[in-house]
């Protein structure tokens, strides 16, 4: 593609996702070092200087970075959940199927969020008003039916979360074999089936 062809394709609102997709492609093959204006721009097949139209600087391209990265993190959360079983438990199964199925393909995305020097502080101020695309409050909502009247919510909440995360993190570093074969034989699920011992909840 040519310089000029590329400008025409992503003029207007195409240039500012194209540049976060570019980004993204940059976080997942090598991490934040591996991100910068010029290599976005380079990516997404246009000047250098067409970030600066966009976004204030490398910051402002990373915090658009992170909440994208958020936008793509929660979807794969609330597709799970509203494609399973509709009972409290189901949910809180599936939310962990998603979490782990984002954890295999956006594995890029999964360490920049909530590594050491993660992109997930960046999102803090953000609009508090997208509850849809806001993971915590999709996790929240499912663990709400297993917190016991007076306890704290975060706890019920803290303990499916290091559950799905310690155990996705684990699966990425190969430590059951494949990145896939937890799935594969049923140790997902077994391992899922722990939470059968949150407290009781109204509904099955």
């Amino acid at each position: 593609m040519t310089q000029s062809n590329a400008k025409s394709k992503h003029h207007h609102g195409n240039l500012k996702q194209a540049l976060i997709a570019a980004g993204i492609g940059l976080l997942e093959e090598g991490g934040l070092d591996a991100l910068s204006l010029r290599k976005c721009a380079a990516r997404a097949g246009v000047s250098h200087a067409a970030p600066a139209h966009h976004f204030d600087g490398l910051p402002g391209l990373k915090i658009a970075i992170a909440d994208e990265g958020f936008r793509i993190f929660s979807g794969y959360l609330q597709d799970a959940v509203d494609a399973g079983e509709q009972t409290d438990r189901g949910r809180l199964k599936s939310i962990c199927r998603g979490y782990f199925q984002f954890g295999l393909t956006h594995s890029g995305i999964l360490n920049v969020i909530f590594g050491a020097q993660g992109l997930a502080g960046l999102r803090a101020g953000q609009d508090p008003d997208r509850e849809k695309a806001d993971a915590y409050l999709i996790l929240q909502n499912v663990c709400a039916p297993f917190v016991p009247a007076g306890q704290n919510s975060l706890v019920v909440e803290l303990q499916v979360w290091s559950l799905i995360h310690g155990f996705t993190l684990l699966s990425l570093a190969q430590e059951f074999g494949r990145p896939d074969q937890p799935i594969e034989d049923g140790l997902f699920d077994a391992v899922v089936a722990l939470l059968d011992q949150l407290g009781n909840c109204a509904t099955p």
